[in-house]
């Protein structure tokens, strides 16, 4: 047996502890090699598949390799999220993740998964509001007057949503407890259904998004009293916040990436870098307008705060309304 001085003997015994590395560093640098998907828990058409279809384009073209987009709707979105916190954590399984995730953290009891511990933040996308929507026979034409009548009505007025424990649904919870209302909770199967209700009159109200309203607005046949967001849209300047008449009310929809935990962070940030240069080009932000949204930029770390705050706030509104899925 060759004995080798001590010094050569750690040095090489340090160079050999850093090969098993060296592979994952390699597919990092040359990410990616093959196509990469990106899983979304809801049907194609929605403003959750467009997003995602938006961002696949662009990322296709940026590392000429195909990113794909794989609908698998079900469960609230909760068969997608299981998908990708199952999958190989090696970047070509990533998650399209929206404020539906914040609140199945606590809608659901017993989840396979801990969101907040198995998916890993990559970049938010775009935040898009909903709109606080009557119907025009209800005799208000601002928040105020609005919260007025409700309190004048108790218990006689219909808020639809698009299920248990939908953005939507929830989105009228937190209005119901900010502004002291009492409204009735109507939950239909997609906000499709709701929507026609709302425009037949047989609900008076909906916190619905903007991309599926904004037509209904604009041609006259909903009365928008509000947006939900903090500030302003540009879609439609001139409705006002819910803020501007309830102090400290938000409740935007929201869209970004995700991926299994412990992907490489080489990989985070190589994605990161790119979605961030898409919310800054002129025709992605014009798509992303279309949908009646704002980018959201942003490293890994503040969409992971995003998430887990927006977690903690529908936690809050969940307990407090009593909201249960059946």
């Amino acid at each position: 047996m060759v004995k080798l001085p001590r010094r050569q003997f750690l040095r090489l015994t340090a160079g050999a502890a850093t090969l098993p590395a060296l592979p994952r560093i390699a597919s990092a640098l040359d990410y990616p090699t093959r196509p990469v998907r990106i899983i979304v828990g809801f049907p194609p058409g929605g403003a959750a598949d467009t997003v995602a279809r938006l961002t696949a384009q662009w990322l296709s073209q940026r590392f000429h390799q195909q990113f794909i987009v794989e609908n698998r709707p079900g469960a609230s979105s909760n068969i997608a999220t299981e998908a990708v916190v199952q999958a190989p954590a090696d970047g070509y399984t990533l998650l399209l993740i929206t404020a539906t995730n914040a609140i199945n953290a606590t809608l659901y009891d017993h989840l396979s998964f801990n969101f907040i511990r198995d998916v890993a933040p990559v970049a938010s996308v775009v935040r898009v509001p909903n709109v606080m929507v009557i119907n025009p026979s209800v005799p208000a034409d601002t928040v105020p007057k609005f919260i007025a009548y409700a309190k004048a009505n108790p218990g006689k007025i219909n808020m639809a949503s698009g299920g248990v424990g939908t953005p939507v649904h929830v989105a009228g919870e937190l209005f119901k407890a900010m502004a002291g209302v009492d409204l009735i909770p109507v939950h239909y199967r997609g906000g499709g259904p709701a929507l026609v209700d709302l425009l037949g009159g047989q609900v008076q109200i909906m916190f619905e998004g903007i991309t599926s309203s904004i037509g209904y607005v604009r041609a006259g046949k909903l009365r928008a009293l509000a947006v939900t967001s903090a500030t302003r849209s540009a879609a439609l300047p001139d409705i006002p916040t819910v803020s501007e008449f309830v102090p400290g009310y938000e409740a935007s929809g929201w869209f970004g990436i995700g991926a299994p935990k412990d992907t490489p962070p080489q990989i985070i940030e190589i994605l990161n870098r790119q979605i961030n240069a898409a919310l800054v080009d002129t025709t992605f932000k014009t798509r992303i307008a279309d949908l009646g949204g704002t980018p959201l930029t942003g490293s890994p770390a503040d969409f992971g705060k995003l998430i887990v705050d927006e977690t903690e706030k529908w936690a809050k509104v969940i307990k407090l309304a009593g909201i249960k899925v059946e």
